[in-house]
């Protein structure tokens, strides 16, 4: 185990410890107060109110105080460990001054329910030391009327430029893009670019390269720190800039901007408007907290799950209503194929062995066609993949579903031969196999795009329309050809 590995194994265990610690004192004080209560009788009333207050800020303070060395992300990642009332506790006893930077770091269920339990009030004093662009992730699930009573105790300064970041769609690159930016002329002298800086004491996070605009805001290009601190300070910064930024539009999208990211190990990237005016910078901590929501979001979808029901704890009723949706499609798939099993009722009965054999063919069919699914759904993300190529890789899937139904179907029924002794058996589950495949290559590929074509959502609906094609297909091609050569 390498050193980076260890730290973050130690670093883990210390967050589980932690965590552990914190449920403990809460438990313990539920338990401390439940055996006050039962002493009423012993110590009367009146002693048993003083008492259980001061059970009671005994364990206010202990986990305050354990609460008060944590990080703002230890604190977050506590608080969604916790159920709905320990985690109110909790949170009522995190210092005024931190709530905003834990609720940054929490999932957005919990940190909807927090900010939602939250009077209007409480609110602007929590999101007033942040920054715009957060304030405005923050506020944006609150109702209407909420929202701009908190923005309405913002200064005039804050109120313009979280309006301007809500002003822009939740995907794009202008919802998540970061205010606080250096930006210089470039018919400056690096000695004056210098200066600016020693004036401005602190740089913004993330910041490797200086953008330079000209007198009209508009971008054109941009200047490394490495050349700034190098350079000659009689050189204009036309001189050292580069002039082939990579830069990205307000209303570009973020998968977008992520990829360029990853392509050009980007660290930033100025942002425009449609006037080519710089307005902000993207950073690479945006980028990666949109990657690791976005992906934490498609493995919730892939289930027919939402952002909701990160929150481990939310009220069951709510969680359950949830599910009915995926539950109902799966139930009226599930029947289908129980009827395509129903109309071989009589081939069945015949021969046993194939009611033990059918869901091999349905299994195996759906594991290949998710395969496809998942490339296909990566390649619509990246669009790695033209209009033009869409057919060719259709035919690409489609042989390697040939190539392994062929192979595995003959293994599958050299050891149905063994276990049967019936060679048509082992031959029409050979087929069967060879053409399942082949179908949840087509629909593997066929489906994310249709979907999309029709503004829907790939990611959750393919699983559906796969799992129903292969079950109702594999049970119907099996059975059908059992009932050609069997009957």
């Amino acid at each position: 185990m390498d050193e980076a590995q260890a730290t973050r194994t130690h670093h883990h265990r210390h967050l589980e410890h932690a965590r552990a610690q914190v449920i403990e004192l809460l438990s313990r004080q539920a338990v401390e107060r439940e055996l006050v209560h039962r002493s009423e009788a012993v110590i009367g009333a009146a002693r048993q109110d003083v008492v259980a207050q001061l059970v009671e800020r005994q364990h206010h303070a202990a986990l305050q105080q354990r609460l008060a060395h944590f990080h703002p992300a230890d604190i977050a990642f506590v608080l969604e460990a916790l159920e709905v009332d320990a985690r109110a506790l909790a949170w009522s006893l995190v210092r005024p001054e931190r709530r905003g930077a834990v609720l940054l770091e929490t999932t957005a269920a919990v940190r909807r329910a927090l900010v939602q339990s939250m009077p209007v009030s409480e609110i602007a004093d929590v999101v007033r030391p942040l920054d715009p662009e957060d304030i405005a992730d923050l506020v944006q699930d609150l109702p209407e009327e909420d929202r701009r009573q908190v923005l309405a105790q913002l200064d005039q300064t804050d109120q313009a430029e979280v309006r301007s970041v809500l002003s822009f769609p939740p995907d794009s690159v202008g919802a998540a893009m970061d205010l606080d930016f250096v930006q210089v002329r470039e018919d400056a002298s690096l000695e004056a670019v210098l200066r600016l800086l020693r004036r401005r004491r602190e740089l913004p996070a993330h910041t490797n390269e200086l953008i330079v605009v000209d007198r009209g805001n508009r971008l054109r290009g941009f200047l490394p720190l490495a050349k700034l601190l190098l350079g000659d300070p009689d050189d204009q910064v036309a001189q050292a800039m580069s002039r082939d930024p990579v830069f990205f539009y307000t209303d570009d999208r973020m998968p977008e901007a992520a990829n360029a990211f990853e392509k050009y190990d980007l660290v930033s990237a100025p942002v425009v408007n449609l006037h080519d005016q710089v307005v902000g910078r993207i950073t690479v901590d945006a980028v990666v907290d949109d990657i690791r929501e976005r992906a934490q979001t498609e493995g919730l979808r892939k289930v027919g799950l939402s952002e909701a029901d990160e929150d481990l704890f939310a009220p069951l009723q709510q969680a359950a209503r949830r599910r009915w949706p995926w539950l109902a499609i799966n139930l009226a798939t599930a029947f289908l194929a129980s009827r395509v099993i129903d109309a071989f009722e009589g081939v069945i009965a015949a021969v046993v062995a194939l009611a033990a054999l059918m869901p091999i063919v349905a299994s195996i069919g759906g594991n290949s066609g998710n395969q496809s699914v998942a490339l296909v759904i990566r390649a619509l993300a990246l669009k790695a993949v033209s209009a033009a190529q869409w057919r060719r890789l259709l035919l690409r899937e489609l042989g390697i579903a040939l190539t392994n139904g062929a192979l595995w179907g003959l293994a599958l029924g050299a050891a149905t031969w063994m276990l049967y002794r019936n060679a048509a058996l082992a031959g029409v589950i050979a087929v069967a196999l060879l053409l399942n495949l082949t179908v949840a290559a087509a629909v593997g590929v066929c489906a994310p795009v249709l979907l999309q074509r029709f503004g829907r959502d790939p990611v959750m609906g393919s699983s559906i329309i796969l799992t129903a094609t292969t079950d109702s297909m594999g049970f119907f091609i099996f059975l059908g050809l059992a009932g050609i050569f069997l009957a």
